[in-house]
């Protein structure tokens, strides 16, 4: 079983400017890598029931998967260094929620219900950001310990319950303020 215990944080000025500063770029390698998926999905898609009798001159590349774009992102971070600052499982996270999306417009989910086409996040709607492997020991009294971040005040309204451990760790950012949700 699986349940999330969502707590304010009260990080200071300079982790928040960064925390943002993660999410403004994840959002941007976020679109990048869905407009990829996008461009190979309109340039190689046939209907069912027809096949095309007018072949591209181009050789067709391969599909962007999630191991192939997962593998961009070292190339990503020799081109762009300031990328390195974004601890690497967070990128790897924003790399499977854009195939999540992606395949839940082509797929659908596990009942089969397709969803709308996915869209690009604009300025400000790129909210969050997941920590995939995460533990107890980041939690220590009122403080959390971020990866690249540092120690986070902790507003702890209630205390998490035992015989359970953290799986992951995310960081959202809302209206109110900033909060971190532990998942159990």
């Amino acid at each position: 079983m699986r349940i999330a215990y969502q707590y304010r944080i009260k990080p200071t000025y300079e982790q928040r400017c960064q925390m943002e500063r993660w999410l403004d770029m994840l959002r941007c390698q976020y679109n990048w890598m869905l407009a990829d998926r996008f461009d190979w999905w309109e340039m190689n898609r046939c209907p069912v029931n027809a096949c095309p009798l007018v072949c591209s001159l181009v050789e067709p590349r391969e599909q962007p998967d999630y191991y192939s774009q997962k593998r961009s992102l070292v190339q990503l971070k020799s081109e762009r260094p300031w990328y390195k600052e974004i601890h690497s499982q967070v990128l790897q996270e924003m790399v499977k929620r854009a195939k999540q999306a992606f395949d839940r417009f082509i797929k659908g989910d596990k009942n089969g219900k397709r969803s709308g086409k996915p869209r690009f996040k604009g300025k400000n709607r790129y909210r969050t950001f997941t920590y995939p492997q995460a533990s107890l020991n980041w939690i220590n009294g009122n403080r959390v310990t971020l990866p690249k971040i540092g120690w986070v005040r902790l507003v702890r309204h209630r205390p998490l319950p035992e015989g359970f451990s953290v799986k992951t760790v995310s960081i959202s950012r809302k209206a109110d303020g900033w909060y971190v949700t532990f998942s159990l």
